[in-house]
């Protein structure tokens, strides 16, 4: 473990760490671990690294290419949560509305049959109560129910899936723990009510458009390629099939790779978008230079600033806390990474992850297509560190 004198100071310029990066993509992408990844590196808002490496399709030896086309996950999450944000700033919404103001019917009850007060303060920080089937049990409620996590072909509409997240207990009373969650989903849902529009409609306009990231979206066009998604599997990545589960955590995690292109399917707030490095890195930076108009300077202050007091963030990992959207590192040393206090990230279950750490005006993009290897474990691990130590 390092101790506290040993974390660097980042603050410095230029950028050195193009070859330890490579080092790291080389072995991942050569072992097979990972069978392909889009990184972009930038440092002061100017890109200092960019690379594809690996295939976006094994297979057919499609090479990675640096505009490939990805499924986001989770990294879904920190966009609607700004699409949130400007609702606030805006006057249409408020941090402490309760979500039935926007939605009646959403009223999921304690084991004791209460119904509390959840707010959108409450979503944005995963402190709702409200849960994720692939984090509980099988037996567990949102699988007795069918809940839809958002990366299955479910089949259902969004208010069908909220009547059903509804009906499940809340773990607990909100605010008073902290539990990652479809609150996400359900945050996109009051964006609907409040913009009139669909969640897709309502990110683009408020935040895809302005920032010009062009190919980030809900649903894929019906001639757009993505990169082909692999699971984790001994000796290798296996390619998912349709649908493909994953063993994670108590449970498994249910893919269905075609729902990026089916129109039918509900937009998921919490894992349902697609994107490009370059588009994603746009988003980055803009949050870290104060959210390019799309959300003031405080406002992007609060959402990188640890938000939920001294509730345990198990999602995050040893050393973080949450914001208004984001994991915050608050310990560094805890954490063992080579990163400043007040760094920001998150990931998504396809394999992608994104970090930002602003005291040394870094914003580091990588996206996989290999799930969960390129999300959590030795490779994530290892490139935060490679591009930051």
């Amino acid at each position: 473990m390092h101790s506290s004198n040993s974390i660097p100071n980042l603050d410095r310029a230029p950028w050195h760490r193009a070859d330890a990066v490579d080092a790291v993509l080389d072995d991942a992408v050569g072992s097979g671990r990972i069978v392909g990844a889009s990184v972009r590196v930038a440092q002061d808002g100017e890109i200092v690294y960019r690379r594809a490496a690996g295939f976006a399709d094994r297979e057919t030896q499609r090479a990675m290419r640096e505009d490939e086309l990805f499924r986001l996950a989770s990294m879904t999450k920190p966009i609607v949560c700004v699409t949130a944000l400007a609702l606030v700033e805006l006057g249409k919404l408020r941090l402490d509305d309760a979500v039935t103001e926007w939605l009646p019917e959403f009223r999921p009850r304690l084991a004791d049959g209460r119904a509390p007060v959840i707010r959108v303060r409450h979503l944005l920080t995963h402190t709702a109560g409200l849960g994720y089937g692939f984090l509980e049990v099988p037996e567990g409620p949102y699988h007795a129910l069918g809940v839809s996590d958002g990366l299955d072909a479910s089949g259902l509409g969004l208010s069908e899936n909220l009547r059903r997240i509804a009906a499940a207990p809340l773990l607990f009373e909100p605010g008073t723990g902290w539990h990652y969650s479809v609150a996400i989903d359900v945050l996109g849902a009051v964006v609907e009510r409040v913009t009139g529009k669909t969640l897709n409609d309502a990110v683009r306009d408020i935040v895809t458009a302005p920032l010009g990231m062009s190919r980030t979206k809900f649903i894929a066009a019906a001639d757009e390629v993505l990169a082909t998604p692999y699971g984790d599997a001994s000796p290798r990545p296996v390619r998912m099939t349709e649908p493909f589960a994953l063993p994670f955590a108590q449970s498994a995690i249910v893919y269905s790779p075609a729902r990026a292109h089916d129109a039918a399917a509900f937009p998921s707030g919490g894992v349902g978008m697609v994107g490009t490095a370059d588009d994603y890195l746009r988003f980055a930076e803009a949050m870290r230079t104060g959210g390019a108009g799309i959300i003031s300077p405080d406002m992007a202050k609060a959402m990188t600033t640890h938000a939920v007091g001294d509730l345990p963030i198990s999602a995050a990992g040893p050393g973080f806390g949450w914001g208004l959207g984001v994991a915050v590192l608050n310990d560094p040393v805890t954490a063992e990474l080579p990163l400043n206090p007040g760094a920001w990230h998150w990931s998504g279950v396809y394999g992608t992850q994104f970090w930002v750490d602003p005291v040394a005006r870094l914003s580091v993009v990588v996206l996989t297509n290999t799930a969960v290897a390129g999300m959590t474990g030795a490779f994530p691990l290892a490139m935060r560190r490679a591009a930051s130590a």
